[in-house]
């Protein structure tokens, strides 16, 4: 792909885009200067910042984290970024959160020690359906209402809302394909150098392993389809479990059994 080739598709991107915010975050001050803004904290330091990381549960379920920082207090912070809503996405912010901190944890650690977690999830819906721009999601005593600090804090921010907040102005960098703003001088500085003929290489390397990783992806599922069909095949014509079973996993054998008892 030609230099102004790769410029023209990176005045495309926003904020918002995965790839985009991959090579974005890596700017610590940008970072910082997004996190004291929805934080409300013009105090807070980032010192690391790891993107696009692949965190893997006991249980062997990854989820990957669009930005993970650390920061000056040893508190860490995933800020995520989600353009799509076909999903729970309170359900997919407590399992990133659980997934932090169970790698986080060393072995024999008290659980007064369990680190402190801040998930700010970015969305471009309002989800919630409150007609806010940020949402701050507590635990609560019903009884009494009384906040219980478990060393969680979720905070659901959209672009959609405006509300006037300095918030809200932060989301407006995020939905839009040009950013110059004084009031954000880091989050300028840091889009503008990758809009530039500079840092539109970095951008279009990202995309380009986005590109490869969905090409693997599909087709490893093409190959997993063949396989369920196959075993769906021997099912119907009575071949003994047994012997299925010495060329597939137990979990396929399953799931074919199971997509063969729902088109009965």
């Amino acid at each position: 792909m030609e230099l102004q080739e790769k410029v023209r598709r990176v005045q495309e991107f926003r904020l918002m885009d995965d790839v985009f915010f991959e090579v974005f975050a890596k700017d610590i001050p940008a970072c910082q200067e997004i996190l004291r803004t929805i934080l409300e904290d013009d105090r807070l330091i980032v010192e690391e910042v790891i993107v696009q990381s692949s965190e893997r549960n006991l249980y062997g379920r990854s989820v990957r984290l669009d930005a993970l920082c650390t920061l000056g207090n040893g508190s860490k912070c995933n800020i995520e970024v989600q353009r799509s809503d076909r999903d729970n996405h309170m359900k997919r912010a407590r399992f990133n959160a659980s997934v932090i901190t169970t790698r986080s944890a060393e072995p024999g650690e008290r659980f007064q020690d369990v680190l402190e977690l801040y998930i700010v999830y970015i969305s471009e819906f309002d989800f919630l359906g409150g007609g806010l721009t940020t949402y701050h999601v507590d635990k609560t005593i019903r009884e009494n209402g009384m906040i219980v600090d478990d060393g969680l804090h979720e905070i659901f921010v959209n672009t959609v809302i405006k509300d006037g907040s300095r918030i809200s102005d932060l989301m407006s960098c995020f939905s839009s394909k040009d950013v110059n703003t004084a009031e954000f001088p880091a989050v300028t500085k840091r889009f503008r150098e990758l809009k530039s003929e500079g840092g539109a290489s970095a951008v279009c390397e990202v995309m380009e392993k986005y590109l490869e990783e969905a090409r693997i992806e599909a087709s490893a599922e093409a190959k997993k389809s063949e396989r369920i069909q196959a075993i769906r095949n021997m099912i119907e014509l009575e071949v003994p479990r047994e012997k299925i079973l010495k060329k597939y996993s137990l979990e396929e054998y399953q799931e074919a059994e199971a997509s063969l008892a729902t088109t009965l």
